[in-house]
């Protein structure tokens, strides 16, 4: 089923055409990982102490997630440019009561990690964004979280969407059962949220369930996030632990269905003092400049022991036959990617548009399976994505869990186009134009989302400047 979707934009302030040139050859650092830093908020908010957390990330996204904290009492201080962040911890956490109106832009990091860490806390709260957040379905969380909830939590539009409003009291101690096709930000949140309830937040010790345990009901998606989330977890003094549930045959009439089990116990978050890794999914369009244009880049500060999950990415151009090297303070990717493939990229979802431009100058077509739920993103990232493909002279035939990209006869075509204000659209889509004349690429502002300074960085690695407007 096709998602809903913004509208390709008929009348913006400005355009980016990347220029064509020779290949790429560089050494770059990405900014801090969105992923990381959202997380990591999370738990330093309701962390008991202080926390120091460096090589974040300045985004529109964990903006929002900061000024949300913020008015619920956290106290944030912000320094270097906003790579630096000071957390106070729950000292303040909400302490009038009053009900918190709370704006969360186009995040889902922020929206779906909230909305499972206030039903923890306990409060009153109105979780809203954009028109676009509010036709993304965040009901399988909220249905999860009513099954524990002490208290009231509904989304109020159409469908299972937000705004989401919250009145709680804190957790019981029921288990909790949540849909893992969708996203897996719903499981990562529910996890992040368990320490939450098992502190001293809401209620009495003796009113605290003991442990939290949350089933995951069918396929998980994307599992590198969810290892993550834990990995986080652990990090700020949080005791969990994953387990797949058994074969088929040694399964109870209480895991019927259930794919993973997560546990949860121990006394709630510390502060600490945290590192945060650079961005694997913004490193991606980098490798694929490589990729593109036959060069070589270096992205400084991942290895493949990364938290990230997407720093597969550099396996998936290797399979293309692109030159994948790896060493103690980055990962390289050089050579052409020469032949197209038939690649599951559940694991690695949100490389998927970046794969696609590489896609648009192999030989042969290349079929991308597992990411159904990429429909449910900022946009409907399989339709749309299809869409500008063709623009550009590719053959795209959409699937229920992805697509198929047959190159162009003759080459990239010049085009303009969309990007529905999704980040990921922007940046990967102007990767065409490293190679292709005529690539113009609408809203790259709508790179301030996970990464403001994409097109600065980009154009300096690749030496020239791009042409705007």
């Amino acid at each position: 089923m096709k998602s809903p979707s913004s509208a390709p934009e008929t009348a913006v302030s400005a355009a980016v055409t990347v220029l064509p040139g020779g290949p790429v050859r560089g050494q770059i650092r990405p900014p801090g990982s969105k992923s990381l830093t959202n997380r990591a908020l999370i738990c330093a908010a309701m962390a008991e102490g202080v926390s120091e957390l460096s090589g974040a990330l300045r985004s529109e996204d964990t903006s929002v997630m900061i000024d949300s904290l913020r008015q619920c009492g956290v106290g944030i201080d912000v320094s270097e440019g906003g790579r630096s962040l000071r957390v106070e911890g729950r000292t303040g956490w909400n302490r009038d009561g009053a009900r918190r109106d709370l704006y969360v832009a186009n995040s889902g990091t922020t929206i779906r990690f909230l909305a499972a860490a206030l039903s923890a806390a306990g409060g009153r709260y109105h979780l809203r964004g954009v028109q676009r957040m509010h036709e993304r379905p965040i009901s399988d969380l909220v249905d999860a979280l009513s099954s524990v909830q002490k208290g009231t939590i509904e989304c109020l539009s159409p469908g299972g969407c937000p705004p989401v409003e919250i009145d709680s009291r804190g957790w019981n101690a029921n288990p909790i059962r949540v849909a893992g096709n969708v996203s897996s930000q719903y499981l990562s949140g529910l996890m992040m949220a368990a320490p939450i309830a098992l502190a001293d937040v809401a209620e009495a010790a003796e009113s605290r369930p003991g442990q939290v345990q949350i089933d995951v009901v069918g396929e998980l998606v994307s599992r590198p996030y969810v290892e993550m989330t834990a990995a986080v977890i652990r990090s700020f003094g949080g005791r969990i632990r994953i387990e797949d549930v058994g074969a088929e045959g040694t399964k109870s009439a209480t895991t019927e269905g259930v794919s993973t089990r997560v546990i949860v116990d121990g006394d709630g978050y510390r502060g600490i003092t945290y590192e945060i890794e650079p961005d694997a999914s913004a490193a991606s369009y980098f490798w694929a400049a490589a990729a593109i244009t036959g060069g070589e880049v270096t992205v400084l500060g991942l290895t493949p022991q990364a938290m990230q999950g997407d720093v597969g990415f550099c396996q998936v151009m290797e399979q293309m036959g692109c030159r994948y090297e790896s060493g103690p303070h980055g990962m390289t990717i050089s050579g052409r990617a020469k032949r197209g493939i038939d690649v599951d990229m559940n694991q690695i979802s949100d490389t998927v548009q970046t794969l696609a431009v590489v896609a648009l100058f192999a030989d042969g077509p290349t079929r991308v399976r597992g990411v159904a739920h990429n429909r449910f993103k900022e946009t409907d990232r399989i339709g749309d994505l299809a869409c500008e493909l063709r623009k550009l002279g590719a053959t795209v035939q959409e699937h229920d869990d992805g697509l198929t990209i047959v190159p162009p006869v003759g080459g990239v075509q010049p085009a303009v186009l969309a990007t529905y204000h999704d980040h990921r659209m922007a940046m990967s889509l102007s990767l065409a134009g490293l190679v292709a004349e005529g690539v113009r690429v609408l809203d790259p502002s709508c790179t301030g989302k996970t990464y403001p300074e994409f097109f600065a960085d980009l154009e300096t690695l690749i030496g020239r400047p791009h042409r705007w407007g």
